[in-house]
């Protein structure tokens, strides 16, 4: 059936142990809370009362991602729904910041250089070594992806430059088909906004996206954005904002 319109739903994961510890977390693959798993499954109770029924859903690696979208999927009923995980939809990866706390950093490199890894779009943190433990080499998830397409460290940018082909490859076509669910990451989906909505280098500074929070885009047949809008009260999205804000 031919849909003038489409549905787009992105989800950052519920809440990790990282975050709570409000550690760079990039790449490595950390649980989420029991806060967390509640708020995902708050996500599918929001998802089902706003009748929003996903086709196809699509999530990264990383287990918060993986394990978010199936308490989403439990709370529709929906277990079975076709669903395919990523690498491209990963978190951006934070190289040698991965595992310290926002505080750590801001000690050692400097408030500004911080805030400049955190928000900004070009900005690449210290890379970690080819033999360090936190290489996706190392990783058997990724066994079989050549070694020179997996990062040490990303800056925003590169985060977009391998996020958008997976979009326009794989995920955009299902649209046409119903409601399409993609579980990611705070920086993979800002990367995907500033793909959709045409956000410029700068203005994606001021853009957080909240945990757990679905965020729904009513996109036309070219896939432009005609309106977006949080499954959420004001009061709610103001303060899931104002975390993400704090977090790195």
């Amino acid at each position: 059936m031919y849909r003038s319109e489409r549905t787009l739903v992105f989800l950052r994961h519920g809440e990790s142990v990282w975050n709570r510890e409000n550690r760079f977390t990039g790449w490595a693959d950390v649980p989420l809370t029991a806060t967390g798993t509640q708020q995902a499954r708050r996500a599918g109770e929001r998802l089902l009362a706003a009748q929003i029924a996903p086709v196809a859903a699509y999530a990264s690696m990383l287990k918060r991602a993986i394990h978010t979208l199936r308490e989403v999927l439990d709370q529709l009923d929906r277990p079975w729904l076709p669903t395919r995980f990523a690498l491209e939809l990963n978190e951006r990866h934070y190289g040698a910041l991965q595992g310290k706390d926002k505080a750590e950093t801001e000690r050692r490199y400097g408030v500004e250089q911080t805030a400049a890894w955190r928000r900004g779009f070009a900005e690449t943190p210290p890379l970690i070594a080819p033999d360090d433990p936190r290489n996706p080499r190392f990783d058997r998830r990724y066994a079989g992806v050549p070694e020179d397409s997996l990062p040490r460290g990303e800056s925003l940018q590169a985060t977009l430059r391998r996020v958008v082909p997976y979009w326009e490859r794989v995920i955009a076509p299902v649209l046409e088909t119903g409601p399409v669910l993609v579980v990611a990451h705070g920086n993979s989906l800002r990367a995907l906004a500033m793909h959709l909505e045409g956000i410029g280098p700068e203005a994606i500074r001021e853009r957080n996206i909240p945990t757990a929070i679905p965020l729904v885009y009513r996109l036309d047949s070219a896939l432009g954005v005609r309106n977006r809008r949080y499954l959420a009260d004001d009061e709610e999205l103001a303060a899931g904002l104002e975390r993400a804000e704090q977090r790195p």
